[in-house]
């Protein structure tokens, strides 16, 4: 066709050539006017966008002449997802109907491949028309978004209950560890004070006089001393020691010298040490005043005991805090290391002990800025999948590196892979290979809008077998 049968640039189309188009053929005259009344002709030569991707959607256009081709962005690559030369073939704000309910933009891009003619209908006018021509079928078509919408948000919540859940249970069984070792160091280091009050008795009594008291006192402050900085020795080691200290002890009469004697060399006391005590007091005194110095040994490896424990439950409280964002805001800059540790930190209870974990991150990337809680619920997503695919053993690795103008964040597994007929499906809403009972789904389609939609970043993957890798790249200056 030409310009004479599609019209010039700007022209409205009389009804008898709008009935010719498949979409209007069932309309009144009077409908056919008010679409004629509302359309003109647009026209575009080949190569020119007629628009983009995520731009308002402003228009419904109906082809006329020429050919045309749509596109999408998929993981940052242009692909093309149809086209066409069929006359009377629409795209556009095809969703227009559905007023502000959702946002509207055009969900593709749109390209003449040859030079074409569009009929454009100016949005909200069309979707007015048509709403109320077809007040049936609108209600219908509400019912329907209305339903995949609500679907969509269960399902996304359940979701993310499940990973939170699974989160949750892990978090509360590293919590569990400290804090029983904290319990269990208490109970002990009770028990350990009272006997070293027991032992004083020794002063009260007069058997000690002010110098013996005051070098003994000195020795137990060395002892104190020595045990926050014993050094770490081999069984090897600690056997020998054991064995020299065991013999001191029992050739001085101390009485059950090989069960002081592991607390001893624990708190880096050897035969030297034992020798300054022997010096520091009466032989008949030797025995309690050994015992008080393992006493004053034991009672500071139990305090350093609950210092690690409590240290490592302040720890995971700050990896909970970190993980879920409370009381910060919602968008900020971040730096993306700690969100991944804090997220690597709520899978410690999930980790096999076949599976390691590598962490191989660029310290000199700067912060982005982004949504943190939200990134963490990709990571969340990321790691989970790949925990699943490998397994009971395999390595995980974490990697952050820049590309470009962005940061991106690499999540490596060693499983199987992702077998090619399921590859082109993982990033649709609800797709899952797990089986029933195992979750809602992978959570790609989730970390696919929050990294593309919300951060204007980019996510693809890599797969073959023995190793799978997700790339994130998120822009340094933000979306």
């Amino acid at each position: 066709m030409d310009a004479q049968t599609t019209g010039a640039d700007g022209d409205r189309l009389d009804a008898a050539a709008l009935r010719g188009l498949f979409l209007f053929e069932s309309l009144t005259d009077q409908q056919l006017a008010r679409i004629a009344e509302l359309g003109r002709v647009r026209r575009w030569t080949t190569g020119q966008t007629v628009y983009a991707e995520g731009e308002p959607a402003e228009c419904f256009f109906v082809l006329l002449d020429g050919a045309i081709t749509l596109s999408r962005r998929v993981h940052g690559t242009e692909v093309e997802v149809t086209r066409s030369e069929h006359r009377g073939a629409y795209a556009g704000a095809t969703q227009a109907y559905a007023g502000d309910r959702m946002q509207q933009v055009y969900p593709n891009t749109m390209r003449a491949v040859r030079d074409v003619a569009l009929l454009a209908l100016p949005a909200r006018e069309f979707a007015a028309a048509i709403r109320q021509w077809f007040p049936m079928a609108m209600h219908l078509l509400d019912g329907l978004f209305v339903a995949m919408r609500t679907t969509q948000t269960v399902v996304g919540e359940r979701e993310r209950l499940t990973a939170l859940g699974a989160l949750t249970a892990g978090l509360t069984h590293e919590l569990n560890n400290p804090a029983a070792a904290a319990v269990r160091a208490t109970a002990v280091l009770r028990e350990r004070i009272a006997g070293m009050r027991h032992k004083l008795a020794m002063v009260a009594d007069g058997r000690l006089n002010g110098p013996q008291l005051r070098r003994l006192v000195g020795l137990q402050e060395t002892a104190a001393q020595r045990a926050t900085k014993a050094p770490t020795l081999s069984p090897l080691q600690i056997s020998d020691a054991e064995d020299e200290l065991a013999d001191w002890l029992d050739a001085h009469d101390v009485p059950d010298g090989w069960e002081l004697a592991a607390t001893l060399v624990a708190g880096g006391f050897d035969a030297a040490g034992l020798d300054e005590v022997a010096g520091a007091v009466a032989a008949a005194d030797l025995s309690a005043a050994v015992r008080w110095m393992a006493y004053t040994v034991e009672t500071e490896l139990l305090l350093g005991e609950i210092d690690d424990a409590v240290g490592r439950i302040s720890g995971l409280v700050g990896a909970a805090k970190q993980y879920s964002q409370l009381d910060r805001a919602p968008h900020q800059t971040v730096d993306v290391h700690e969100l991944l540790d804090a997220t690597l930190a709520m899978f410690n209870g999930k980790l096999a002990p076949g599976v390691a974990v590598r962490r191989e991150y660029d310290r000199e990337l700067p912060p982005v800025p982004a949504y943190p809680a939200e990134l963490n619920q990709v990571w969340t997503n990321l790691i989970d999948n790949a925990l699943a695919a490998m397994g009971d053993r395999g390595v995980l690795t974490v990697r952050t590196a820049r590309s470009d103008d962005c940061l991106a964040v690499e999540i490596v597994d060693t499983g199987p892979g992702i077998a090619p007929e399921v590859r082109p499906r993982i990033f649709e809403p609800f797709f899952t290979t797990k089986p029933i009972g195992e979750g809602t789904g992978l959570g790609l389609d989730i970390s696919y809008r929050i990294i593309v939609k919300k951060h204007g970043g980019d996510i693809r993957v890599e797969s073959v077998p023995g190793s799978t890798s997700f790339q994130v790249r998120l822009p340094l200056a933000g979306g």
